[in-house]
């Protein structure tokens, strides 16, 4: 599960004000791709990791009065 912090929050507003270019994202994509690879973060070495919990948060957040399913909007 990813953490949210301040700097990963900043850095995805400025992403969304710039309007960059496909190929000027697919690059930072990349760049950040080849970081998380040589700092041995990704792959994960167990992606399923903890996915148990996120299965049962989403099951009690779907199940909790004035949801988005409940509202009529939908939830996919």
């Amino acid at each position: 599960m990813i953490k949210r912090n301040k700097v990963l929050e900043e850095f995805e507003r400025k992403m969304l004000r710039e309007n960059l270019p496909y190929e000027k994202k697919l690059e930072i994509f990349e760049a950040m791709l080849e970081e998380a690879r040589a700092l041995g973060i990704f792959p994960l070495k167990n992606p399923l990791e903890g996915i148990e919990k996120d299965i049962e948060l989403s099951r009690r957040l779907r199940s909790v009065k004035g949801t988005a399913e409940e509202s009529g909007k939908d939830t996919e």
